[in-house]
């Protein structure tokens, strides 16, 4: 009878193992990637049925702020993340003591300047009222964009850390008040300007190509880029997510669905 216990629990816990590495098997399979919700969201939900013939599972996560994302990829707590540029990135990493990195290129989202009270920038009053991301990279590109249309004179024109105490000249007498950058489309009916991300411009229901009165021009550097770990980008999974995101179909898609508001940058 003893024998015939001990052989029993033997064979409960092989089951008990074969069931784990079943799981397991399964896991490996399946990759977690963070994004916001427009652009990258929806244009990963086009990357599933793309990814799932290659045999990887993907799980969308959306957030709707730009820490946790990098913070949780970090962490491990996910694979990857899609939402962010190169020195947004840089900052991040540089900042956080992180090391995260770049897998892929997928597309540009042309930044831009909007506003509720003026038809155009020409109208823009002496003394405006202007709201900026709070993020470093984005607080510098909307200073840069202003500086292209002559609003601003920057220190260094082309320096993508350019913060407010690099103006050198400010016409308009411009006021600045700086913003996380969800919260910008927010202030839209309390300012005279904002300076905002497409992604968020797109959710709340602008279109840059019509609605911007200021707006980057194609040949943008801000790449929005899939990003992940030293240890994990090298993997065949991500490796595959990344050939799906710079595909043909998903090229076609964006450029469909998004007329020039967000462009492919493959």
């Amino acid at each position: 009878m003893k024998k015939l216990l001990v052989a029993l629990a033997a064979l409960l816990a092989l089951a008990g193992c074969s069931s784990s590495n079943s799981g397991s098997s399964s896991d490996s399979q399946k990759l977690v990637v963070a994004a916001t919700a427009v652009p990258h969201a929806e244009i990963l939900k086009q990357v599933k049925p793309l990814l799932a013939k290659e045999g990887v599972e993907l799980e969308i996560k959306v957030f709707a702020d730009y820490v946790q994302p990098n913070t949780q990829v970090a962490e491990k707590a996910i694979d990857l993340n899609y939402f962010q540029t190169k020195p947004y990135l840089d900052e991040f990493n540089r900042q956080r003591g992180t090391n995260l990195t770049i897998v892929t290129g997928v597309h540009i989202e042309p930044f831009g300047a909007y506003s509720r009270k003026l038809k155009s920038i020409d109208q823009l009053p002496d003394g405006a009222t202007v709201t900026l991301p709070n993020d470093p990279s984005n607080n510098s590109r909307a200073l840069l964009l202003l500086a292209r249309h002559g609003l601003i004179t920057l220190k260094d024109p082309n320096d993508e850390l350019a913060t407010q105490k690099d103006i050198t000249a400010n016409p308009k007498h411009l006021k600045f008040r700086e913003l996380e950058a969800a919260m910008l489309p927010r202030t839209l009916d309390e300012v005279d300007l904002a300076l905002i991300n497409t992604n968020y411009a797109l959710a709340a229901g602008l279109n840059p190509t019509k609605d911007a009165l200021l707006i980057e021009g194609k040949d943008s550097p801000y790449v929005n880029y899939l990003v992940g770990r030293p240890d994990n980008k090298d993997d065949p999974r991500v490796q595959k997510l990344a050939k799906a995101l710079t595909s043909p179909e998903i090229k076609a898609f964006i450029e469909q669905k998004y007329q020039g508001a967000v462009l492919p940058a493959f």
